[in-house]
């Protein structure tokens, strides 16, 4: 193995992890105790019983946690309790890239705040297109054009490890791809 093949594998990349089902705290819990630096996207939810209402923090993405790793950690990962496998390509993980993390961090941060963009005239558009963010937080993520409400409201969904997110943008920060 070269240099340059031994440097790749101790650069860090964000990579997914599937984890056991409801167990996406610990497994975040457990990374961090053992040095790596995770993610968990986390929103509250109002859940309703027949006698009471709770405010509960739930996973954005259920059964999956994000890591900030190089290959030589993997198997040191993947020993942590409640992780499955790494979201893989061809039996390669899977990087995010560095823009969509900051892109879920960002949406999770308006959904804590319960803001949305207003929109624009959206003529050009058409729903199921693919369309380009070109300003804003997420800026350079590509996404589906799903709804245009009264030519003022766009829904544009990003994926994200397989899933999709809603985002509510302004007509001036989306362009046809």
């Amino acid at each position: 193995m070269d240099s340059a093949e031994i440097d790749k594998r101790e650069e860090r990349f964000w990579h997914a992890l599937y984890v056991r089902s409801r167990s996406e705290k610990k497994v975040l819990s457990q990374l961090e105790e053992n040095g790596f630096q995770a993610y968990l996207p986390l929103v509250t939810q109002v859940k309703k019983w027949s006698d009471r209402k709770k405010k509960v923090e739930e996973p954005l993405f259920k059964s999956y946690v994000f890591v900030y790793s190089n290959e030589k950690e993997y198997i040191p990962i993947l020993n942590v309790y409640g992780v499955v496998r790494f979201v893989s390509f061809e039996r390669k993980a899977v990087v995010v890239p560095e823009n969509q993390i900051l892109a879920i961090k960002k949406f999770v941060n308006d959904y804590e705040k319960g803001e949305e963009y207003k929109l624009m005239n959206n003529e050009d558009l058409k729903v199921g297109q693919m369309v380009r963010i070109i300003n804003g937080p997420f800026k350079g993520l590509t996404g589906r054009l799903e709804t245009i409400r009264n030519k003022r409201h766009l829904i544009v969904f990003i994926e994200v490890v397989g899933q999709y997110i809603p985002v509510h943008l302004p007509r001036a920060k989306v362009e046809p791809v």
